[in-house]
């Protein structure tokens, strides 16, 4: 098991806990209130600031609802924090942008993240022609 050491930057969020085994992403809170028009764009503070360990990185994500529940897009779309993001005031922050007026309070779950391994090396071999099936279209689906 990997230890993360964190540093809390608001005294007015919970603290970070896995959900009773439902999932291995773990949720961010607003550490402000914040007012946001529509087209508004806000950095919102997570406040957290962590060290993660040498080779990891930081994936984060909107929750599933937040876009229901607040109106905002987070605008990079995933964030990616690496271990040298690591100082005392280094708090993570979502960038979102509001789709409608809006409010999100101190503690509200508005984004989530998990802790990845640095991708290996690759290497790239250039070719031809690929021998697996063509299914056409784009994506899983296969569908235009």
């Amino acid at each position: 098991m990997k230890t993360i050491k964190i540093k809390y930057l608001s005294d007015q969020i919970d603290r970070l806990a896995y959900i009773d085994g439902k999932s291995d992403w773990i949720d961010l809170r607003s550490a402000e209130n914040v007012s946001l028009k529509k087209g508004d764009f806000h950095l919102i503070p997570l406040g957290v600031a962590m060290e993660l360990p040498a080779g990891y990185e930081a994936h984060i994500v909107p929750r599933s609802s937040t876009f229901k529940n607040f109106g905002i897009i987070q605008v990079n779309h995933m964030g990616v924090v690496d271990e040298s993001y690591c100082g005392d005031r280094d708090q993570w922050f979502m960038p979102a942008l509001a789709v409608r007026d809006t409010e999100i309070h101190v503690n509200d779950r508005i984004c989530q993240f998990r802790i990845m391994e640095h991708q290996p090396p690759l290497l790239f071999e250039e070719t031809d022609q690929l021998k697996n099936p063509d299914r056409g279209g784009f994506g899983s689906t296969g569908l235009c």
